[in-house]
This record gives C-alpha cells, structure tokens and sequence, in this order.
C-alpha cells in the first residue's frame, strides 16, 4: 500500500538482491543475456569469423585467410542488423466505460500472458509503472496498466474514499479486463494496488493466474495511522515526490485527495485487528510472490510476513536495499525476478 515516491539514487548503487523467508537467498540470474540467449548481430558475426577460421584451416587458401581479417567495410559489405521485432513494443493507450466511469488504460506487448499492473495512492500506470512498460518482455507478455477512478486519467470522477473502495476498485479493475476480452491474467500490485490485488485474486480466483504484491498490507496499525498522517500536507513532501504529482493533478487536487486518502485508509483502525482485507486472504488460490523492502519506511516488515503466513503456498522475498518503491530503483532486478515467477 502507500504512497507512490520515486525516490531518487546515485550510480553506481546496486542490489544485494532477493533474500528468500527463512535466511534463504533465492536464485536470480545476472542482469544481461540469460544463458542460451541469442547474442545478436555481435554472435553471428563472431560464428562468421570462426568459419573463416576453420576454412582456412582446412586449405582455403590465402585469399579466405585474408578475409577472415578484415572488417565488413573493408570487404564492401554491410554489416548484418538485427531482424525487426515480430511482436508490438508500442505502448497504446485509451480509456472504456466500466461501472458507469471511462477507466483509462495503457497496454503494450503481445505475449500469451496478459498482466494487469496495479497503482499505488493517487497513482496510475505512467507515473508508477514506467520501467515494467518500457522494459519487461513484450514478447512474452501483454501489460496492462490501470488508473483507477479519480486517478491519473480517469477522471472524472474525483477520487473518494467510502469504507468499501477497495472492493470497488478490486471489481473496476476486473470489469476493465473482461471489457478488454482477457479471459485469465495475473497481477502486479503495488501498494495500495496490492491490496486492491490481494482483494481481486481473492474474489474472482478462476480469473487470475498468478500475483505478485510488494508495498502491501492487509491491516493497519497505530503506528501505520502515525505514518499516514505524516504524508497528509504534500508541502512536506520532497520535490521529487511532489513534482510529478502536481504535473499530473495540479497542486489543489493532490492536495485535496492526499488528505482525502489518509482519512479513508485510517477508517480501518476501527475495523476488527485494524483488517482490511485480512478475511479473504485464505482464499486466494492462485502462485502468489510476496515481495518487501527490508529499508520501506511506510510498510512495517510485520505486513509481509502476515499475507505470507495467511496466504497458502505463497512466496516472501525480501528486498535488503529497497524501499517502498523497489521496482523503479531496482527496475531491471526486479522485471527479472518478476518474469521469472510468472512464466
């Protein structure tokens, strides 16, 4: 859950990555080329070069030995490009009238595997979601990210915060994805669109594949009641965290909806344990990859671990340099490891 920062870092910072539960590292394949991956124009050239080699090797004579020295211009020839991509990298976007509100949509790839991307507060899928749109495997996937109602693009209506907003956005986004024709799908939910996530998987389970949540929790605490109120004046915010926001919203409207947000997610301290959806995290059926910052200063550790112990047969993989926003300062580790669970 929570706010949606993007929190600047230096070069040259990288990643002791995914700690598994347990004291366990899980595996992670180094950034770059997956063993087995072709090389490009780099490999087919050395392959070339390496059958001039054993020509000459087998008596081709001078003028081959000659050749298998010389650079592409030199022999009058272009060099080899790599072929066109078969598949769309575009990134499309347009808006559909779902429960009586035009939801506005970004979508790019074309993969079998179709993936709703879920935003965090005041959030929609360009400001949260930039490097999974860019980046992940478009030939694998089909991504799809979300502005739920009164965020982003869609608007109107303003954004409000009733006692079942979850649950609303939980169904808008469902109703989104069978509006579009995507039968079965899995989710990326960050933050707040981790609980919304968490919410959906539990709700509708024949239509979802596969989950991965971070930034979430299924309860609020005291101390998380301290921690919202702390974000409740943007004029506290850094720069960095505001700017992009007011870009989007103007200052009066995120000012607005910002305090707007915090007194509707601490209505939930009045629930039973502080739950907002701690009742339906039994039934969540589908692989779920739970993943937590260990250095996130507005989700508590004690989160993660209660969706891991309540959700059957899930994953928990600590992040030991992320923050809240792991999956934009650590992009690439974190579109890898993602790929990785939901193939």
């Amino acid at each position: 859950m929570l706010l949606c920062f993007c929190v600047a870092f230096g070069p040259g910072e990288r990643l002791a990555w995914w700690t598994l539960a347990c004291s366990r590292r899980s595996p992670l394949t180094p950034a770059g080329r997956e063993p087995g991956e072709g090389g490009g124009v780099a490999s087919r050239e050395a392959e070339r070069q390496a059958g001039f080699r054993e020509m000459a090797r087998s008596g081709g004579g001078g003028l081959l030995r000659l050749l298998a020295h010389l650079s592409p211009s030199a022999r009058g020839t272009r060099p080899r490009r790599a072929p066109p991509a078969l598949y769309s990298t575009a990134v499309t976007s347009a808006k559909v009238e779902v429960n009586g509100v035009h939801l506005h949509y970004q979508q790019t790839g074309d993969g079998n595997h179709v993936v709703l991307l879920l935003p965090g507060m005041l959030g929609s899928g360009q400001t949260d979601f930039g490097p999974q749109l860019k980046s992940m495997n478009k030939q694998l996937f089909t991504l799809v990210a979300w502005d739920p109602r009164g965020y982003g693009k869609s608007i109107p209506p303003d954004r409000d915060f009733p006692p079942d907003f979850f649950e609303r956005d939980a169904k808008d986004a469902i109703d989104l994805m069978q509006a579009l024709k995507f039968k079965k799908f899995s989710l990326l939910g960050w933050s707040d669109g981790g609980i919304t996530a968490l919410i959906a998987a539990a709700k509708y389970p024949d239509l979802i594949h596969k989950m991965v949540v971070w930034g979430a929790n299924s309860s609020i605490t005291e101390e998380d009641v301290n921690l919202y109120n702390g974000i409740r004046d943007i004029s506290k915010w850094s720069e960095k965290a505001r700017k992009p926001m007011e870009e989007m919203y103007g200052r009066e409207y995120l000012s607005k909806t910002c305090a707007a947000w915090v007194d509707g997610i601490c209505q939930f301290i009045y629930q039973p344990n502080g739950s907002i959806c701690q009742s339906v995290l039994p039934h969540i059926k589908c692989p779920t990859l739970i993943l937590h910052g260990e250095k996130d200063p507005l989700v508590p550790r004690a989160h993660p671990e209660y969706l891991h112990k309540h959700i059957i047969g899930s994953q928990l993989r600590f992040v030991p340099e992320g923050k809240h926003n792991l999956h934009l300062r650590f992009a690439e580790e974190f579109n890898k490891a993602v790929e990785k669970f939901l193939l």
